[in-house]
């Protein structure tokens, strides 16, 4: 729609734009200014309302129709919109629409400056998103207040937005370093709430792996290879934990635990504890195949009942308790290098599906002589 330069001309003397007279100082020297998108179908309006919008201060594209708008906006940068609505084709109303109804473009605020002065279009602009609606003519001192206002509230919202992004990458990472601390269904726990975390378990496969020769090779390598040597052999059992579904409990120097059958419950524990034991022994092979290194393992495990929980309250571990436990790091340490040494209860779960061999009768500090068995691969 055409339009004529009266139509700027601003309801309080002195304070009305037109290209024969220039803003007063107090309306151009606004601090907030910012990228404008100027959609409208008029020639002469969009080139004064740029001209005026240039000597406030910000930074204008015009555009004029409705398709370009959507077009520009979805390449993002806009700190406002001043919208037509009279336009053919696609009017203000379908483009406020289409700007709200798509969440990468609905947070970008919106001025409709338009002739059209009735109540009724003003309030259905308001309901469908816009931030303010300023009728033709309009006021150079007003028209800067509203863009300015327009503009703070968007910079107010990034601000707000940019804060909750943070929150959730922290969140995230806070997340993340607790799964690498606790088992998730632990970590949901105590993020619900929860303050004391123990559970009994009646049956579950304890496992106890030390690296064998490991003091012997502290002896030769400096610090920082030996460190790396033993994160590159336990990163190896975490994936395979991983992979055979059993709890990494933590690492003692050169030792390693995990259980199967907790913190959810399995039928299969010892088999899984069974098949990781076998796939630690191919692993630290490869890996001393790979380095040269003189390093074998030795494996320790034990079936029964165990108590689970959290314990400290900063710097936390999720560990166990029991029998079970000691058993299970006897069966460890009373071993033989290269060897799966498990306990009479654990050799019964296993018997059908895995060979073993009788080593005997060994003397148990505090249980007296236990049979126990080595494990050597599966049977078939």
């Amino acid at each position: 729609m055409q339009v004529a330069s009266e139509e700027f001309a601003g309801v309080a003397a002195g304070h009305s734009y037109t290209r024969r007279q220039s803003v007063p100082d107090h309306v151009s020297s606004s601090p907030t200014t910012g990228r404008l998108l100027l959609v409208d179908d008029s020639p002469d309006s969009r080139e004064l309302l740029d001209e005026l919008l240039n000597t406030l201060g910000h930074a204008v594209e015009a555009v004029a129709d409705g398709e370009s708008a959507l077009e520009r906006v979805r390449l993002g940068g806009f700190d406002l919109i001043i919208l037509d609505l009279l336009m053919p084709g696609m009017d203000g109303y379908e483009v406020l629409s289409r700007l709200k109804q798509d969440p990468e473009m609905r947070h970008v605020p919106v001025l409709v400056v338009s002739g059209y002065t009735e109540v009724d279009g003003v309030v259905r602009c308001i309901q469908m998103g816009a931030e303010d609606y300023l009728t033709k003519p309009f006021n150079a001192v007003l028209l800067q207040a509203r863009i300015g206002a327009c503009i703070e509230k968007k910079r107010l919202r990034d601000q707000e937005l940019e804060a909750v992004r943070k929150l959730g990458d922290e969140k995230a990472n806070s997340d993340r370093l607790l799964l690498n601390i606790l088992p998730s269904p632990i970590a949901e726990r105590l993020q619900n709430g929860e303050q004391v975390i123990v559970d009994s378990f009646a049956a579950v496969t304890v496992l106890f792996a030390d690296i064998v020769g490991f003091s012997q090779l502290a002896a030769r390598l400096s610090p920082n290879e030996l460190v790396r040597n033993l994160n590159e052999i336990f990163s190896r059992f975490d994936r395979l934990a991983a992979e055979h579904g059993l709890e990494k409990i933590k690492t003692i120097g050169d030792a390693y635990m995990a259980v199967s059958g907790l913190p959810e419950r399995r039928l299969d524990h010892a088999e899984r504890a069974a098949a990781m034991a076998l796939a630690m022994q191919e692993e630290m092979l490869r890996f001393a195949g790979e380095t040269g290194q003189s390093l074998s393992i030795r494996i320790g495990m034990h079936s029964g009942p165990v108590v689970a929980g959290v314990i400290g309250t900063h710097k936390f571990t999720y560990d166990l308790w029991g029998d079970t436990v000691n058993l299970a790091s006897r069966m460890e340490s009373h071993g033989h290098p290269s060897a799966i040494q498990v306990s009479e209860a654990t050799e019964r779960l296993l018997r059908d599906s895995f060979h073993f061999v009788t080593r005997g009768r060994i003397q148990i500090k505090g249980q007296g002589e236990l049979l126990t068995y080595l494990l050597m691969g599966r049977l078939g």
